[in-house]
Parts: structure tokens; C-alpha cells; sequence
């Protein structure tokens, strides 16, 4: 009777309607978007959502970010669903692995997938300086091979493709990847996704997800922060502002601004470096360009050494990030004005701040000496006053000078000046 009358109840008292979790990665793969996706899985298994769909969009990224994404989803309590979306969106080297490590893998129409190969970060030591390491270029392509291997064998989907995508950089489309069986679904939008994944079984836990409410969960303020400054754009910029402060500190002492802005974007430029792929020989190349600019301050070379260092300022710009396929690099549209504003930096500001320290001093008592005077007084080694810059000085002469005389100041004792008589003009 109870059971039946439960049943007659439960019009009134209608399930909770079901909810899915969503996140969106659009961008280079980094530390922020590992935590931001850690982050949404613990938060979506608190609310005990269906699933979590992650949109992704991304060129790539960094291979221990990466790692940390798939051993997130590896631990999720819930299904982890990706969706390369929308049109034109990519699934590229990072973005391959991730996709691969999903419980389900879908791709929307006119998307693409692959190109999986590693970056190594670095130069070599020696020898040509814009080619990584050959051994350590071979290690890491096949800890990769084998990591992707791994994925799609633990996902049960085709780990030969998985290889070919890591060693040849082999990137197929959506429908090739369904064939494939690189995927599992191809889903026009989210509204599609949840239709066709709807029924389906996950780990023994069979998804309701047709009409479910999307619950967006978006990244913290301490997060969006993270993954801006995470651009190599940023930390170029970062570094030369402090290139910029700390220089113009050097060249103009006591400014104390210029010098603290430029310490706090060293101290930022520094923590990306341990991040992004600096190659060596670039930043090699900017320090030397610098020198360059800092030296056309000091010898006449009329402009020849600072054409020199924007020469070798855009060399090094270029280089600046590991040159391999994949890897981040700087536009034209970033390095160019970077480097004429540098140059014009260094010409015009540190230049003249450089100048005017080694000018003659021009302020306080010693910029007295050689200046022209006229006696008050009879002035002799007993003393006298002479007239200067609107003020009345006591003066000694060795030569006695008569009232009225020009005289020159050649010393200064205290507050009495050393003076002598001055030459007539001649005739």
C-alpha cells in the first residue's frame, strides 16, 4: 500500500531534471587550462551532473599541462565528453591527446584532428642553433608515440592512427576520423551532442543527457589572468618593459618608477620563461641588439650600429621561441613595431640620458668656476665682493683688482671664491 501509494505521489514530486557540466578550452593548452579543467570536474561531480562536455578548440600546447588534462579525466567519477567544436575549430597536438583521453570523442562537422608531433624546447649547444637536439628530439617523439599509444588503447580506439599522428604529424577531418574510429560521434552543436550521447553507457553508467540543462562553468578571475599571461606575445612584452625600466633607471638614476616597473616585469618575464619554449640563441640575439643600441649612445657611428641592433633585434624576436612545428612564434605585426620602439628608445632616450651625464655639472658651487664676475670692492689676498648671478660673494685674488673689473672665478673655498683678473678682449 505504501509503495502504491508513492506511486500515486510522485506526479507532485517530479526528478530532479538532469544537468551537464561545460567548459570551454579555446587556445594554447598551460598550466591554467589544467586547472581550470580539474577544477570544473571536481565541481561537476559535486553537483552530480550527467556528464562534462569540454568544448575544445586549441593549436596545442604544452605536454605537461597535457598530462595533468588526461589524468584529470582518467580520475573523473563522471563521463568527460569532448566536443571539437564548432566548424573550423581543431583538435591539434595537445588537443589530440586530450581528445583521445575522452570518455566519449566528438567532433563537429568541418573540424579536423592530428598533428600530434612533440615540440622540444631548447636549441642545440652547438652547431646549428635553430634545430632542437637530434637525440633528445628522437626521445621525445617516441614518449609521445607511445603516451598516445597508450590513450587510445585505454579508450579502445584506433592506437595505430594515434602513432601515425605523433611521428608523421598525420591530421585528419571529422568524417575521416569517425571512419577511422579515431572518434566515437560527429555532433553539429552542444543541442546535438546531448541528443546523441543520450542512452548511451559510460564506465556501467548509462546517460541521460536528451534535454539536460547546460551548466556553463566558467573560469576564475585568478585563472583568466593566468591563461593571458600565458602568450608568448605577453611575456615579449613583459620583457622588453623591463629591458625598458630598468635601463632607463640605469641611464636617468634616482627615477625610481621606471626601475620598479621593470623589476616586476623581469620577475613576471622570468616565471613564463619556465614555461613557454625560450630558445637561447634568440634571447642571445636581443642582449646583443641591445648592446648594440646601448654602444651607438657612446661612439660616432652615425646611426650604423643602431641599424645593426634592429637587424639583430628582429632575428632574435624570431627566434626568441623554440622554431619547431607547433611550437609559439611572434608575428610581424608584434616584432616590428617592438623593434623600431626600441630603437627609438635607446637613440633618443637612454641616448640622452647617457649624454647629460657626462656634460659638465651646471647647478651648485662648482658650476661657479671659469664664470665671470664683477668686483664690488677692491679685491686683493685679504679678500674683497664681487658680483655674481644676483649675488654678492666674498673673493680673494692673488693680482689686486680694482672696483668695477671683470674678473674670472678659478676656485672656491668654502664660501669665499678664488678669482683673478680677467684678460682684455684683444684689439
Amino acid at each position: 500500500m505504501a509503495i502504491a501509494g508513492l506511486w500515486l505521489l510522485s506526479p507532485f514530486f517530479p526528478a530532479r531534471a538532469s544537468t551537464v557540466g561545460m567548459v570551454e578550452l579555446d587556445g594554447p593548452i598551460g598550466p591554467a587550462t589544467a586547472a581550470y579543467v580539474t577544477r570544473a570536474i571536481e565541481e561537476s561531480a559535486r553537483r552530480q551532473d550527467e556528464c562534462l562536455v569540454v568544448r575544445l578548440d586549441t593549436p596545442g600546447g604544452l605536454l605537461d599541462s597535457t598530462r595533468d588534462i588526461v589524468r584529470a579525466f582518467y580520475a573523473s567519477p563522471m563521463p568527460v565528453v569532448v566536443h571539437v567544436a564548432p566548424a573550423g575549430a581543431s583538435a591539434t597536438s595537445a588537443g589530440c591527446f586530450i581528445t583521445l583521453a575522452a570518455d566519449v570523442a566528438v567532433m563537429a562537422p568541418g573540424t579536423s584532428i592530428g598533428a600530434a608531433h612533440p615540440v622540444v624546447l631548447g636549441g642545440s649547444p652547438g652547431g646549428d642553433e635553430a634545430k632542437p637536439d637530434n637525440v633528445m628530439k628522437q626521445k621525445m617523439e617516441n614518449y609521445a608515440a607511445s603516451y598516445a599509444e597508450s590513450i587510445a588503447l585505454k579508450r579502445g580506439r584506433n592506437a595505430v592512427w594515434a602513432v601515425d599522428s605523433v611521428r608523421n604529424s598525420a591530421s585528419v577531418a571529422a568524417e575521416k576520423a569517425l571512419e577511422l574510429k579515431v572518434i566515437d560521434l560527429i555532433a553539429t552543436d552542444t543541442a546535438d551532442l546531448l541528443g546523441r550521447i543520450d542512452g548511451r553507457t559510460v564506465n556501467g553508467r548509462t546517460l541521460h543527457t536528451a534535454g539536460a540543462e547546460v551548466a556553463t562553468i566558467p573560469m576564475t578571475s585568478r585563472e583568466k589572468a593566468f591563461q593571458i599571461l600565458w602568450r608568448p606575445e605577453v611575456m615579449f612584452l613583459l620583457m622588453l618593459v623591463a629591458i625598458y625600466g630598468i635601463i632607463g633607471e640605469l641611464s636617468n638614476p634616482g627615477s625610481i618608477f621606471p626601475g620598479v616597473v621593470g623589476a616586476i616585469a623581469f620577475i613576471l618575464a622570468l616565471y613564463m620563461g619556465a614555461v613557454l619554449p625560450i630558445n637561447t640563441a634568440g634571447l642571445v640575439l636581443i642582449l646583443l641588439a641591445i648592446g648594440l643600441f646601448v654602444a651607438d649612445a657612446f661612439t660616432p657611428t652615425h646611426g650604423i650600429l643602431t641599424v645593426g641592433g634592429i637587424a639583430t633585434f628582429l632575428l632574435g624576436a624570431f627566434m626568441l621561441f623554440d622554431p619547431s612545428e607547433g611550437s609559439p612564434r611572434l608575428s610581424w605585426s608584434i616584432v616590428l613595431p617592438a623593434a623600431l620602439v626600441t630603437a627609438a628608445f635607446f637613440l633618443f632616450v637612454v641616448g640622452a640620458g647617457l649624454r647629460a651625464q657626462r656634460l659638465p655639472v651646471r647647478t651648485g658651487s662648482q658650476a661657479m668656476l671659469g664664470q665671470p664676475a664683477t668686483a664690488l670692492t677692491p679685491i686683493g689676498p685679504t679678500g674683497g665682493t664681487v658680483f655674481v648671478e644676483g649675488e654678492s660673494w666674498s673673493a680673494t685674488s692673488e693680482i689686486p683688482v680694482a672696483a668695477g673689473d671683470l674678473v674670472t672665478i678659478t676656485g672656491l673655498h668654502g664660501l669665499t671664491l678664488q678669482v683673478q683678473p680677467t684678460p682684455p678682449p684683444p684689439s
